[in-house]
């Protein structure tokens, strides 16, 4: 018997996988938690053998969450959900300690599999989400890090525009191209136009990386 706690702040979704899976005879939902901070001290509860990690939780999101869970139950296999939207977090996550990803939209019968699989040690990652971190791995400034110098951190040699930093703020606050495009009142694709253009101006192609590296500099 598997013994699954599911982490994730919409009802609606921890409902519905709650349900899939208590139909199943080698599957039980020990717990639900709206949080990751819920979600770590539910694993110290029940010790359950995976967790089903949301990403974008209140309190303590799935990154982090995954991070705790490395340390305080190394046992526990921990399988993140995420949206398409989401993708840019796979490399922490993966470094973080979670065995893969399943995206919020799959068939029933695929999530059962995987949830499987993952339990029995195996890595899980969607083609479309495979391919897309095999690019991100392949890119030329994966690695790379923009000049920084003075007391204050100042990005150096930048410049953005009005617009780009109200994109910037975005960014930061953790809005994805959707989110910002409706406060903006513009379409995705010109928000991912003017992203593209940020991430030229500052060597990096990961959506993590520049929004560790925007948070931390004051940006001229």
């Amino acid at each position: 018997m598997l013994k699954i706690i599911i982490a994730d702040d919409q009802t609606l979704m921890r409902d519905g996988l709650q349900t899939i899976l208590q139909l199943e005879d080698d599957i039980e939902v020990v717990a639900t938690a709206e949080n990751g901070e819920e979600a770590c001290r539910l694993v110290a509860v029940h010790d359950p053998d995976l967790v089903l990690m949301d990403i974008r939780m209140p309190v303590m999101n799935g990154i982090e969450a995954v991070k705790k869970l490395r340390e305080q139950s190394p046992h526990t296999k921990v399988m993140v959900l995420t949206t398409f939207d989401e993708d840019d977090y796979i490399i922490d996550a993966l470094a973080s300690g979670a065995v893969g990803f399943l995206l919020k939209d799959i068939p029933t019968d695929k999530l059962l599999q995987a949830i499987r699989d993952a339990a029995s040690g195996s890595i899980m990652l969607p083609s479309s989400i495979a391919v897309k971190l095999a690019a991100r791995l392949a890119a030329p400034h994966h690695h790379s890090r923009p000049q920084v110098s003075g007391t204050r951190n100042k990005l150096t040699e930048v410049k953005f525009t009005d617009r780009e930093m109200s994109i910037i703020a975005l960014m930061v606050e953790g809005r994805n191209n959707r989110d910002i495009a409706q406060l903006l009142f513009m379409s995705e694709g010109t928000v991912k136009n003017y992203i593209s253009s940020i991430y030229d101006k500052i060597g990096t192609n990961d959506r993590t990386q520049a929004v560790i590296w925007l948070k931390d500099m004051t940006v001229i």
